[in-house]
């Protein structure tokens, strides 16, 4: 049963009668439960949802991907990394081919996992694949101090941790407002958010419960109407203006700052992490002088476009045809987060095949 707010915001919603706008879910965790909830069908025609960067996986360029099949297969180094990016395409071959021809890929819950690992089997290098927003970098973080603390000497990190302050930047003008991720802003806090209105970017910090999903949207069609870049955290009982201050300790003395390359929005300086000099030797582009891999060549993959919200997936010419999820041919439909997964699977597509 509704409760009062969720019913008032619905309302609200349901009511618009203002400008269009375009609303940017940069979450990817949004794209999917605003799916699977049947919120867009609350929707008027004037009020478009569109999918951001939200998803690490999807964002993670496929020469990444070609260093980790590298190290596997010229180093032997054994992989660990979540499930997600096991079959995003390389350039040649994806993880799940490179274990099919002997790589030793193993698919883990966390990168303590891959630090015991480690220790378990000393005479074996151990790469974790160090993926994600500020929300799983904390943990990574630790997974160096952990294997420092116990002597682990055959861990390293092959970093491609990203951060979201540059990319809200690099976003702008793709919408007139974006729905900030939940999870990031309760390491971050509201800081970088509140301080996005002064570039005239607006936006809600939103939760994933529908309640909470009704009340970011109706906020955002509300304040619209003010003519003035607004922010507002629809998500506090987990989002503070401060953050996770632990976590942010934490990175800030294992990790830096780095100019990092998204898929579909390019190089953008200081939108990346590396690790800090002191641990260079727990930086596996470092610790095996992972050369240089060359640009993955065209596919007829949209993804990028999708990511920057200018593209639908059902716009790709490949999506549902030649790219599903069993033969994806880009990140977006391979990621459970994905922008294509989610159209794909509450669609129709998914019944269709």
């Amino acid at each position: 049963m509704m409760d009062a707010t969720s019913a008032r915001a619905q309302t609200l919603i349901r009511s618009y009668d203002g400008p269009p706008m375009r609303i940017m879910e940069v979450c990817g965790t949004h794209t999917h439960e605003i799916f699977r909830l049947g919120l867009r069908n609350l929707l008027p025609p004037s009020v478009r949802l569109v999918s951001g960067p939200g998803c690490p996986v999807c964002v993670t360029p496929a020469t990444y991907i070609d260093e980790a099949v590298w190290l596997a297969l010229q180093k032997k180094a054994i992989l660990c990394t979540f499930g997600d990016l096991v079959r995003v395409p390389g350039s040649k071959m994806s993880l799940a081919q490179a274990r099919s021809v002997g790589a030793d890929v193993r698919m883990t819950y966390s990168p303590l996992d891959a630090v015991a690992i480690a220790a378990a089997e000393p005479g074996r290098e151990v790469v974790f694949l160090s993926v994600g927003f500020e929300t799983t970098t904390p943990a990574e973080c630790l997974a160096v101090l952990q294997a420092e603390e116990r002597g682990v000497g055959n861990f390293s990190l092959l970093t491609a941790n990203r951060t979201m302050p540059r990319a809200y930047d690099a976003l702008a003008g793709s919408a007139d407002a974006f729905l900030y991720p939940g999870h990031v802003c309760a390491i971050t806090g509201t800081a970088v958010c509140e301080a996005l209105t002064k570039k005239n970017i607006s936006g809600v910090v939103a939760g994933f419960t529908a309640g909470e999903l009704l009340v970011a949207l109706a906020t955002i069609l509300t304040r619209c109407r003010e003519g003035r870049a607004f922010f507002e955290n629809c998500y506090p009982r987990v989002v503070t203006s401060q953050g996770n201050a632990a976590a942010q300790a934490l990175v800030e003395k294992i990790m830096a700052p780095c100019d990092a390359e998204w898929r579909g929005l390019g190089r953008i300086a200081g939108s990346g992490l590396q690790l800090r000099p002191q641990y260079a030797q727990r930086d596996a582009h470092v610790r095996f002088a992972v050369p240089a891999m060359p640009a993955a060549g065209k596919t007829g993959c949209r993804c990028g476009e999708v990511l920057q919200g200018r593209r639908e997936p059902p716009d790709c010419p490949l999506f549902g045809k030649a790219c599903t999820p069993l033969h994806p041919v880009g990140a977006c439909m391979v990621s459970s987060e994905g922008a294509c997964a989610a159209h794909y699977q509450y669609g129709g597509m998914a019944r269709e095949q």
